[in-house]
């Protein structure tokens, strides 16, 4: 079920796998009240809403009896859904955002089109399997399920890095000021910024 207001939404999802609640605010302050049940991917979602002006608060129960896998992708699918219904029609916002971020060893690329296509792009090498509960081969499950539920390209790159745990946090930082800025609103733009008259 699918709540939609202005430059907000409230998502919910319920499977036998996980039972979600999202409500994200496009233009906020960066307040994150975030419950996965998994303690590094709420570190990582803190980061992504206070760096991205964002308010999202989320309560995930997953299987995690099972393992990390429909926690993480599930999150990302109901997180997509959201940025997607938030922004409605799309009008007067930039639709490109880019960002590369530092984080001491770590160095990533993120670049996002909210052109309504789904289209992932992803190079990253962790050096270890896990960060605290998450395995970090979830990383890229996590930003593949945003890119294809929001409808958007989604490129992510990393540059350098040593530090699993500073290359994640660039990545979700990195992604968070590209979508703030893609997201944001430029008062030349009169309806959709395409030729085609439709970002869908």
């Amino acid at each position: 079920m699918v709540i939609s207001m202005e430059r907000q939404a409230t998502v919910e999802r319920k499977t036998k796998e996980t039972d979600i609640f999202l409500h994200l605010v496009l233009d906020g302050t960066g307040k994150g009240n975030i419950d996965s049940g998994i303690g590094f991917l709420d570190h990582m979602l803190e980061g992504f809403a206070r760096h991205g002006f964002f308010d999202l608060e989320t309560k995930v129960k997953g299987d995690l009896h099972v393992d990390g896998h429909h926690t993480v992708e599930d999150a990302g699918i109901v997180l997509g859904q959201a940025i997607k219904e938030a922004l409605g029609n799309k009008e007067g916002i930039r639709r490109y955002g880019s960002c590369i971020l530092p984080m001491d060893d770590a160095l990533v690329l993120c670049a996002v089109d909210l052109c309504g296509r789904p289209y992932f792009s992803y190079e990253c090498e962790f050096p270890t399997e896990k960060i605290g509960g998450l395995d970090t081969e979830l990383v890229r499950e996590f930003f593949y399920a945003i890119s294809y539920s929001a409808g958007m390209n989604l490129h992510i790159r990393m540059l350098s890095g040593v530090n699993s745990h500073h290359i994640a946090e660039a990545m979700f930082k990195a992604f968070a000021k590209a979508l703030d800025e893609a997201t944001g609103k430029d008062g030349r733009i009169q309806d959709v910024l395409s030729t085609k008259g439709s970002l869908a």
